[in-house]
């Protein structure tokens, strides 16, 4: 038995020279195990635990006509038991935590026909809310959150029109260190007519740097987030110039079904 155990141990012992050998010859292998576990999955595609839904109107919490829905897999704004938009912008909140220095992963899709009475500037249009305000602090009947928003669109069949643009609700941002004129800017983006998973990412460094990212490749790029601009709700309008460090994460409903799946981050801290 002792003779057993001992070849056992040995036999152990080489498994674990061996395993340190290897990755000594390849430390590549290495980083891309820890590129992976870095990564952190925020939307688990069965419910929506560690979310929270506020909808222009309505009280937090309140999933108005089910416009939020899991599908697949996939995180759904839906509209089939709308008859009307009627103003009802909303937002779905990630509030298990606030985010300073991250990377954003996900991928959307349009689907179906714009729903009546949603604005005409919102046909296959969604986005990404960076460094939001708390859903519970948002007034009733607020549209959008304090927050720069990534503004995923969708091709219209002719003509151009990117995606990843920069928009700024309730901030002023600085492209190019200068004050963006604009309540939002076009990426540099190619357009996506066809309604395909597209893969957008999002590099934040506080309020030092944004970048937005479609398919690999960088679109646009804006630093100096701070309170500003002409959609700011009023109780924040003593907090003008404030800059903004951190924050959450939202997705939005706009009146146009969409889906977002794989989505995913990683703390740059």
């Amino acid at each position: 038995m002792k003779d057993v155990k001992s070849t056992f141990t040995s036999l152990v012992g080489l498994l674990i020279i061996f395993c340190l050998i290897i990755i000594y010859n390849n430390p590549q292998q290495v980083d891309d195990i820890k590129e992976i576990n870095d990564w952190e999955t925020i939307f688990n595609g069965e419910d929506f635990d560690g979310w929270e839904i506020k909808i222009r109107g309505e009280e937090l919490g309140n999933n108005f006509k089910n416009t939020f829905k899991v599908n697949d897999g996939s995180l759904k704004v839906s509209y089939e038991n709308y008859e009307n938009f009627d103003d009802r912008f909303g937002h779905i909140f990630y509030t298990k935590s606030k985010f300073k220095n991250y990377q954003l992963s996900l991928e959307y899709k349009f689907s179906g026909e714009h729903l009546k009475g949603a604005p005409g500037w919102s046909i296959k249009n969604s986005g990404i809310m960076l460094h939001s305000q708390h859903p519970s602090t948002m007034l009733l009947d607020q549209d959008f959150p304090v927050s720069s928003e990534v503004q995923l669109l969708g091709g219209l069949g002719t003509g151009e029109r990117s995606t990843a643009n920069m928009c700024s609700p309730g901030i002023d941002v600085d492209i190019n260190s200068e004050k963006a004129k604009y309540h939002c800017v076009n990426s540099n983006s190619k357009t996506y007519h066809n309604d395909d998973w597209v893969k957008v990412e999002v590099i934040v460094k506080s309020n030092n740097i944004v970048h937005h990212i479609v398919e690999n490749d960088t679109v646009i790029s804006y630093s100096n987030l701070r309170v500003g601009g002409d959609k700011i709700p009023a109780n924040y309008l003593d907090r003008v110039g404030e800059s903004l460090f951190e924050g959450y994460i939202s997705l939005q409903s706009e009146g146009h079904p969409v889906e977002f799946k794989n989505i995913k981050i990683k703390n740059l801290d």
